[in-house]
């Protein structure tokens, strides 16, 4: 766990500060003027037990949440099938197990049969079918389903048909189940190790004795800190009312320095990359693109201009996944990719006689990434090639970019744990702004999509560092802040938060 505050979320609060200089109309001297009244400190919240905030004005359903306080609560109070490691591999728990047929198109999901719901209703797979049907059409979840034909209920089992096979369908199915017909409750009903209660003295968490895991060590009772909004739950943690923050301290713009705070990170699943508008004439050229594979440092990235959040990597598929292909980087050396700009035979970029003036597009909403962007161009301009980052407001700058009016932009992109970008590269993709396509890159991604392991993952990489469509840059890390000293143990996973709660030591006042 890192210490202490070179970036946490702020507070967003207006402080009225008294103090102001104002001119009084009779002066006094000096020494006739009565001192001031020193006000005591306020003193410090003792903390007895681990508090989380909440937003008591929002729901609670997993599928329809706001991200951040209500995810970190529905960690405990919701399960899904399967939830992923922290090498995003999907482990079972929900799910007890499956089979695969129709040339890997058709996935049967045996539920356990010890499970059921915080009120003692048995769990179904018409309850995980309810969930699923909410979360295909919700923001959160819709891209999962995207290659989902059908799902039915038979014989007490889930019965998903794909369009494509795709074996690593279980990475997407860690959504969270609810109980079917409590789906607009304010707090539907989970399987957790956790229910949702209000009392006298406020909402809390108490263990749930239904639970079908053990649960021993954690603890018996978590009380809830109700804010209206975000700012809020951020003031309560700063004023120690609430004991546990999740934060995108790169997605934030209201950062600051804050002390007294430590803070574990757990590595995500949004990448940020490069893209290129292969429709311009000079980054039509692969040999190009691919030469600004070497043109940066990752990790010196990393440390001067993200704050540490983040893990390098040069192919769409996270560091920490055991599919991705270490042995296929390319180190990065200094005056590498000036050299491979520099004519060298046929073999060198078809550009290359002509000075190249290039933009790259960023939205100015985030700092972290116009930072990123003014780096970028300032490495990426080199022998003939001139690159300007455009910094534009957010509107201005997906115009452009679904106009085709751009050379280079720098994107973020929550992928999903199968490791997807069929959105990106794809022939039509959503997101494939510079219009790329190329029959081998798609055929690797359908092999690595039907059957991923090490060697299709490999093939993948090879034909996306050779053809290069996008150029990843890293992937983010989420922050989990606790006040200093309070808490041991804290290892979160991007999905679970709190995982291993029970393994947790508190140092309590």
């Amino acid at each position: 766990m890192k210490r202490g505050g070179a970036f946490v979320l702020a507070l967003a609060l207006c402080l009225a500060l008294a103090g102001c200089w104002e001119e009084n109309a009779e002066q006094l001297d000096f020494w006739e003027m009565e001192p001031e009244e020193t006000a005591a400190p306020e003193p410090e919240t003792q903390l007895t037990e681990l508090t989380l905030p909440y937003l008591n004005s929002q729901t609670l359903d997993p599928v329809a949440c706001a991200d951040g306080a209500q995810q970190v609560v529905g960690s405990l109070l919701y399960e899904g099938l399967f939830t992923l490691d922290e090498t995003f591999s999907p482990q079972p728990a929900l799910c007890a197990s499956y089979s695969v047929g129709g040339n890997g198109l058709v996935y049967t999901f045996a539920l356990r049969d010890d499970v059921t719901f915080s009120d003692g209703a048995p769990f179904t797979a018409s309850d995980v079918l309810a969930t699923y049907r909410r979360a295909q059409v919700s923001e959160r979840y819709a891209a999962r389903f995207a290659n989902i034909a059908s799902m039915r209920v038979n014989r007490g089992a889930l019965v998903i048909t794909l369009l494509q096979a795709d074996n690593a369908l279980p990475a997407l199915l860690d959504i969270p189940i609810v109980r079917s017909g409590t789906e607009k409750d304010a707090v539907p009903l989970g399987t957790g190790p956790y229910l949702f209660l209000t009392g006298s003295d406020g909402s809390f968490l108490v263990r749930n004795e239904n639970w079908w895991c053990e649960g021993e060590g954690l603890p018996e009772r978590i009380p809830l800190a109700g804010a209206k909004d975000a700012d809020t739950a951020a003031y309560l943690f700063s004023a120690k009312k609430a004991h546990l923050l999740i934060a995108d301290l790169l997605g934030d713009t209201s950062v600051a320095s804050l002390g007294g705070v430590e803070r574990a990170d757990a590595p995500t699943t949004s990448m940020y990359f490069l893209g290129f508008n292969t429709k311009r004439v000079a980054l039509a050229d692969a040999k190009l693109r691919a030469a600004m594979r070497t043109a940066f440092d990752r990790e010196a990235i990393i440390a001067s201009l993200l704050a540490g959040h983040a893990q390098a990597a040069q192919f769409p598929i996270s560091p920490v996944s055991p599919l991705y292909p270490t042995a296929l980087e390319e180190p990065y050396t200094v005056g590498a990719y000036e050299a491979a700009l520099t004519p060298a035979g046929e073999d060198a970029p078809a550009s290359e006689s002509a000075p190249l003036e290039l933009t790259l597009l960023v939205n100015a909403e985030n700092s972290f990434k116009a930072a990123l962007a003014e780096y970028l161009a300032r490495q990426l301009t080199a022998a003939h090639v001139t690159v300007t980052a455009v910094i534009l407001p957010w509107a201005d700058y997906l115009t452009a970019l679904q106009d085709g009016n751009f050379d280079l932009w720098l994107g973020e992109v929550r992928l999903t744990a199968d490791w997807n970008i069929s959105n990106l590269v794809g022939t039509g993709g959503a997101l494939n702004y510079g219009k790329f396509s190329d029959a081998a890159v798609e055929k690797a991604l359908a092999a690595f999509l039907a059957n991923e392991n090490s060697a299709t993952a490999a093939e993948l990489c090879r034909e996306l560092a050779e053809k290069a469509p996008i150029l990843p840059i890293v992937f983010k890390s989420v922050s989990v802040l606790t006040p200093e000293g309070l808490i041991d143990g804290v290892a979160p996973t991007m999905t679970r938060p709190l995982r291993n709660l029970e393994q947790w030591t508190f140092h309590f006042s």
